[in-house]
């Protein structure tokens, strides 16, 4: 056995649960790394709904897909507006929160009012037995209260609906990275709250 980094991890959870031919969800694009993981994971009659709200990002994306464009819906729009795009159910979704790597305008980042919208709206869409993974990158301004409120929801959520991790490396310097990773166990539209 090998202890995976934040990354491989959440990619070894997708490659157990999502299978061929599902609609998946990149909720932040980025550079596309997480998006042609999917778009290969998923096969050709699969397909990617790639989230961000920078042009600079998607662009990259499409560069970096090359022969698997053609299963990617890249999509300038906030990944709290996902209702709008999806038609049925999703096999998984992915979300690195924080900056764009190598982006001149650090400023760009992600805010938890969208970030929690969208996950509360994707774990309704999410198939029973799929996964949400979060890689919360917080030492940017902004990201320790992002940080802070996506962990007061996700502690929230009933362990009937949804079982919830949280993955990390603690001798690590200057803000390591974690990782959250939700399964959701049965079917439900709407999330139910603990009281």
């Amino acid at each position: 056995m090998k202890l995976h980094r934040i990354l491989p991890f959440a990619r070894q959870l997708f490659s157990e649960t999502v299978n061929a031919g599902e609609t998946v969800v990149d909720a932040t694009t980025g550079n596309g790394n997480d998006t042609l993981f999917l778009a290969d994971l998923v096969g050709e009659n699969g397909h990617v709904l790639a989230f961000d709200i920078q042009q600079a990002a998607l662009d990259a994306t499409a560069e970096r897909l090359g022969d698997l464009s053609e299963r990617v819906s890249l999509i300038l729009d906030s990944h709290s507006n996902v209702e709008k795009y999806v038609n049925g159910q999703i096999g998984c979704a992915v979300f690195n929160l924080g900056y764009l790597p190598h982006s001149e305008d650090l400023s760009i980042v992600t805010k938890a009012d969208s970030t929690i919208k969208a996950i509360h709206t994707m774990l309704g869409l999410l198939k029973k037995g799929g996964i949400i993974a979060v890689s919360v990158y917080d030492g940017h301004e902004g990201g320790g209260e992002e940080r802070d409120a996506l962990l007061a929801y996700v502690k929230n959520l009933h362990q009937a609906d949804v079982h919830v991790i949280r993955y990390e490396m603690i001798n690590q310097r200057n803000n390591p990275p974690f990782l959250i990773a939700m399964e959701k166990m049965k079917d439900f539209t709407a999330v139910k709250q603990v009281e």
